[in-house]
């Protein structure tokens, strides 16, 4: 059944699933009781910064409590290299983040342009599934002054409608994701930009951070619902926003923010995510600073 098939359907069952609201629509219509949600945690390779090297920067995130890793992809390790870190450690590689969309964004007017990026996607795509994961990360497109907004709508769409054989060969995951790049600035557009696309293998990589900027992550999360694949983590403080500039605002250790940690976790909660996985997206460093990170993370889970 694919996603909007599947939309209609749970929404023929909306009474039911008012009856028992931590039920999945998926759950209802199979006659299955709801998964219980959890949330492993997972940080960004970049964070780590210490051991030299790959299999020392897994264990040490083995050891403060992380299960997984995330890297950017293409990588810049060999594949063996990879395998033999996370057989070493075991550590998990659920997700990758494409690191070809700022630079060639896949709502470029050039379609030269626009091919890079797809055959980088492509790649990560594959690397994941070779890591044992299932998520490859994507900025959409880039509104700016020269690309206008409806632009990149149009345009990005039908470049990840071509990325999708390549999702259905390896079976893995494209997750969009929002990170101030002037586009999707709204839950309702963004949902409704990934029923457009329509398929299974397409949907949302959520960032509990990047949207308090113009909204509330517990909207977005309610709004989105299962399109939401994976989830990263951040904090942000809008007094810091306001009085000291815009990226100021991220300057502050998560549960100091404005994030409504009980909030944001009970709407994950409510619509019963189980995408598993929360992964850090912060300023990184030594053993203290990832600890106190994993702590953190520790407390919010706590709320789920």
């Amino acid at each position: 059944m694919n996603r909007k098939d599947f939309i209609k359907s749970a929404a023929v069952l909306a009474g039911a699933a008012a009856m028992t609201p931590l039920a999945s629509s998926a759950s209802v219509l199979q006659g299955k009781p709801a998964k219980r949600v959890t949330l492993k945690k997972s940080l960004g390779l970049g964070m780590i910064k210490e051991g030299t090297s790959l299999t020392d920067k897994f264990k040490i995130a083995r050891e403060l409590g992380f299960d997984g890793v995330e890297l950017n992809s293409p990588v810049d390790y060999t594949m063996s290299e990879i395998l033999e870190a996370k057989s070493k450690t075991g550590i998990e590689l659920p997700t990758v983040v494409n690191k070809d969309h700022w630079s060639s964004p896949l709502s470029d007017p050039d379609p030269a342009v626009r091919k890079k990026c797809i055959d980088s996607i492509a790649k990560s795509l594959q690397e994941v599934k070779e890591m044992g994961g299932d998520t490859v990360l994507v900025v959409p497109g880039v509104v700016n002054e020269k690309v206008s907004y409806e632009q990149a709508y149009i345009t990005s769409q039908q470049a990840i409608r071509e990325l999708i054989p390549y999702a259905e060969k390896t079976g893995m995951q494209i997750a969009l994701e929002n990170v101030w790049n002037n586009f999707l600035l709204s839950p309702v557009e963004a949902k409704r930009y990934i029923d457009e696309i329509n398929h299974p293998l397409v949907g949302w990589y959520f960032d509990i951070g990047n949207v308090l900027r113009y909204g509330w992550p517990e909207h977005w999360i309610k709004t989105l619902h299962s399109r939401i694949m994976k989830l990263h983590i951040k904090e942000f403080s809008r007094e810091l926003m306001n009085s000291k500039g815009l990226w100021e605002g991220f300057k502050v250790d998560l549960l100091k923010g404005d994030n409504n940690w009980p909030v944001v976790m009970k709407a994950i909660r409510e619509i019963n995510h189980q995408g598993g996985w929360l992964t850090a997206e912060v300023n990184g460093g030594d053993r203290q600073r990832l600890k106190e990170i994993s702590t953190q993370m520790d407390e919010i889970i706590s709320y789920l």
